[in-house]
């Protein structure tokens, strides 16, 4: 009599696929819920997040302020419900911006002469030498601070890594069969470079731009809690972040729910931007 061992199915029953399908919808839903507080804050709220009532303050969470108040008696809920807009903003207006120039002085560079070539890589090296929250650090510290210039800094910080992405995968690209094909027939190297090449750096790069976008957000929510990004009575989530942590013993939701948001949206973008880039790397493959 045989025996016949059967190995453990990979397809899409199997526990692994079914986690990573559970863990791809709560991020979803995750991220929905924060795109739509970002957008149209006023659906969600249920208070104004800048109306003050001292003989409201510290009120712990309860049916009348579901996350509870702050020291000002603000609704903390509401606050950073309103938040979403300032603290995704940011991070989506950094990385939009990064991704872009990135893209373009990469894929320019690589086929630049080689002098233009080395001379902007050394820089980009260097630039990669800093974390890139110390990167950001130092750039408000030059222009000062406020909301515009932590947008600056943060793009100003995340944009090594897609030049380097973009001048490693023209390369690549631009020495694959098809565009020498193209070339070889007497296409334009702009037209090769245009249709052939750059749709495919500018795949690579976006892929990478959905993680990017958590680590920006959580720079500029940083620049925001030492105080270099908007101001009081501002509803963002750093900033209320650094006005609570002082009353963690006396009143902890003042800061932790503002931490839970920047936590969940950081986690929630990380998932489906890491999930996306094994789907393409397995479909690549």
């Amino acid at each position: 009599m045989s025996v016949t061992t059967r190995t453990p199915s990979r397809g899409r029953g199997s526990a692994p696929a079914v986690a990573r399908r559970t863990a791809l919808g709560i991020a979803g839903a995750a991220l929905a819920v924060v795109a739509l507080a970002a957008v149209a804050p006023g659906l969600l709220a249920t208070h104004d997040p800048l109306l003050t009532d001292v003989r409201q303050a510290l009120q712990p969470p309860s049916a009348a302020h579901w996350f509870g108040t702050d020291q000002s008696g603000r609704d903390v809920y509401s606050r950073v419900v309103f938040g979403a807009g300032r603290s995704v903003g940011i991070g989506l207006l950094a990385t939009g911006l990064a991704l872009v120039v990135g893209v373009a002085v990469g894929s320019l560079t690589a086929v630049a002469p080689r002098v233009i070539d080395a001379v902007v890589m050394r820089v980009v090296d260097v630039l990669l030498a800093f974390p890139e929250f110390l990167l950001a650090l130092l750039v408000v510290a030059v222009l000062g601070p406020g909301p515009a210039n932590v947008a600056v800094a943060v793009t100003l910080a995340a944009l090594p890594v897609y030049v380097r992405l973009a001048r490693a995968r023209t390369r690549t690209l631009a020495g694959t069969e098809y565009a020498e094909a193209a070339r070889i027939v007497g296409v334009p190297r702009f037209v090769v470079h245009v249709t052939h090449v750059l749709p495919g750096v500018v795949a690579s790069a976006s892929v990478l731009a959905t993680i990017g976008i958590g680590t920006s957000i959580l720079a500029a929510a940083g620049l925001s809690f030492l105080g270099l990004g908007p101001t009081e009575p501002t509803p963002e989530w750093g900033l209320m972040l650094s006005s609570g942590r002082n009353l963690l013993v006396q009143a902890p939701w003042v800061a932790v729910f503002p931490g839970l948001a920047i936590t969940v949206t950081v986690v929630a973008v990380s998932v489906v931007g890491r999930m996306l880039r094994a789907r393409t790397e397995g479909g690549a493959a």
